[in-house]
């Protein structure tokens, strides 16, 4: 099964480790680090995917540091992860200084009694893991058989030892809808990086102010080209990784909740091969964004049986929503206004191609030309059908919660 086909979750804890296992556990993140580096060296300006660099940097690894295996293998993936971010940022070669190690189900165990078992550079080690007494978040994944040891991080910081626990489980098989379902329509921007056809807008505002910012000082350190300020500029770009995911995964969750509580069973998108052309003031960066965001939302999505597809999104942000007329002038992009030339019906422009995105699923007929079964648009006070036309919720027999 595909790596994509999972649905993943971390499940984070200390570990109880004695003095030997940690002098282990030591000399492994050590190792780790220099094997990783190791990998970047030989791969930087040569090759990038996983497959490549475990082919050329995987016999050095093992001649030159005392990594098992499996680690070799692991570490030529992690340095292919880096290389890959950083051609994303178009920044300097990654350098290797996190005190972390990456596990996977060849390189750990763990076991019903609550402890794991741990490749080393020598001998396994087998701690406990720390957990509440009176129960954790943690037990939901470590008691329930449908989820699965993964990928798995251990982390020294302080003298002590955690480990994020990773655990996956097939994604439910999710398919579109055959007939009468509701559709949410979600665009994509710049702007606000994502408007639902129900009046939800997730700002872009902070997010591209911390790129703008890290740009200002990825320019400024780069020109003063000290080993400083390498590792300032590290430091720096993996606090804004990790904003961005954090906000990623709001975003996704936001609108995953959306969908649940307008009883949606499609969550559309405009496809994202169309995003150079259509959102021409989109850089890599935010096309990188919006395919991270899309597969977020549709692992979510797929746990809570709610199908995502994606649309084309032609005209759709010069569209009226209202009567029809398409029209580039419609659109008003400096002002992020939506007036339409021959109804005068206005709309924030976003909002408005959010909601023919949606009506791209929605055909007359008990099947869409796409065989998605989407009669209906979601709004944020009724629905909107194309042989009844808009139907407030208050008319309907099954409204959504009051927001």
């Amino acid at each position: 099964m595909a790596d994509t086909e999972y649905c993943r979750r971390t499940a984070v804890t200390g570990l109880s480790v004695s003095p030997t296992d940690a002098t282990r556990l030591r000399e492994l993140v050590e190792e780790w680090k220099r094997g990783c580096q190791l990998a970047v060296n030989e791969a930087w300006g040569v090759c990038h995917t996983r497959s490549e660099v475990q082919q050329l940097a995987y016999d050095r690894l093992r001649e030159e540091t005392a990594l098992g295996s499996q680690h070799a293998v692991l570490a030529t993936h992690r340095a292919a992860e880096a290389i890959k971010r950083a051609r994303q940022r178009e920044g300097e070669k990654p350098e290797f200084t996190s005190p972390t190690v990456a596990f996977d189900t060849r390189t750990m165990t763990v076991f019903d009694d609550r402890t794991v078992s741990l490749t080393t550079t020598g001998e396994r080690v087998r701690c406990d893991l720390e957990l509440a007494a009176d129960g954790g978040y943690q037990d939901q994944y470590l008691d329930d058989g449908k989820w699965e040891p993964a990928k798995s991080t251990l982390h020294y910081r302080d003298g002590e030892f955690t480990f994020h626990l990773g655990f996956r489980t097939p994604k439910p098989a999710i398919d579109p809808p055959t007939e009468g379902a509701t559709v949410l329509g979600v665009d994509l921007g710049v702007e606000n990086l994502a408007v639902t056809s129900t009046a939800r807008f997730f700002d872009a505002g902070e997010l591209n102010h911390r790129r703008e910012e890290f740009e200002r000082v990825q320019a400024s350190l780069e020109a003063t080209g000290t080993r400083s300020a390498a590792r300032t500029l590290r430091q720096t770009g993996n606090r804004l990784d990790r904003f961005v995911r954090q906000r990623l995964h709001e975003v996704a969750n936001g609108i995953v909740a959306e969908a649940e509580q307008y009883d949606c069973e499609l969550i559309a998108f405009g496809e994202l091969s169309e995003v150079h052309d259509l959102l021409p003031e989109a850089g890599p960066l935010h096309e990188w964004l919006f395919d991270r965001l899309l597969s977020f939302v549709q692992y979510r999505a797929a746990e809570r049986g709610i199908a995502v597809v994606e649309v084309n999104p032609e005209y759709t942000s010069q569209r009226c929503m209202e009567c029809g007329f398409t029209h580039p002038q419609n659109r008003n992009l400096d002002e992020n206004h939506f007036e339409c030339l021959k109804c005068e019906a206005s709309a924030h422009d976003d909002y408005n191609a959010a909601k023919n995105i949606a009506f791209r699923c929605v055909r007359r007929g008990p099947l869409s030309s796409r065989g998605l079964g989407a009669s209906a648009c979601a709004l944020r006070s009724g629905l909107v059908t194309p042989d009844d036309g808009f139907m407030p919720y208050a008319e309907l027999s099954e409204a959504p919660r009051s927001d």
